[in-house]
């Protein structure tokens, strides 16, 4: 197996996940809050899918599936299409209302295929290229994507345990 299929297979596992602690909620239930500051399955799902498609967008040099496709639109966003949910309040955790579970997973889904067709295309030469030089040590390709996957999924299952909790 090459480093690129397995990458592709790792990433497979978030829209896999993300679709059964998703599929059916409603909108009520996609905005609730187990506690008061806690943060909901929306805005969880949301969250993660922007992280990644912010990221990958950015390494591959290419528009975020969020505003070339529209999503951001049909997400009712304010002016921000830049936003991924870092350093958002709980107020703005709150106001951050997803309209359905099917808008969020046709997202999903975009996301996912675009991930896919990026880390297709990859060597393992390219893993080890600088991406973001803030950091010390400077972050590789290979350090980026495996950081975005770890966050996913780690939403993921905080999404499927709220759910649980919700008797979902």
């Amino acid at each position: 197996m090459r480093t690129r299929d397995l990458l592709t297979y790792a990433y497979a596992q978030i829209g896999e996940t993300l679709h059964a602690a998703v599929e059916g909620l409603t909108s009520e239930q996609l905005a609730a809050r187990v506690a008061p500051d806690a943060n909901p399955i929306g805005w969880l799902a949301w969250h993660l899918l922007r992280v990644q498609d912010d990221h990958v967008a950015e390494v591959a040099g290419s528009e975020q599936v969020y505003t070339a496709q529209g999503f951001a639109a049909r997400f009712g966003r304010p002016a921000d299409d830049t936003a991924t949910g870092y350093g958002m309040s709980s107020l703005e955790v709150e106001a951050l209302r997803v309209p359905s579970a099917d808008l969020l997973l046709e997202y999903a889904d975009a996301v996912a295929a675009r991930s896919a067709e990026y880390l297709g295309g990859l060597t393992d030469d390219d893993l080890d290229r600088v991406v973001d030089e803030r950091w010390d040590p400077p972050v590789t390709l290979g350090v980026r994507l495996v950081s975005v996957l770890s966050d996913d999924l780690q939403h993921v299952g905080q999404a499927a345990y709220v759910r649980g909790l919700l008797g979902a």
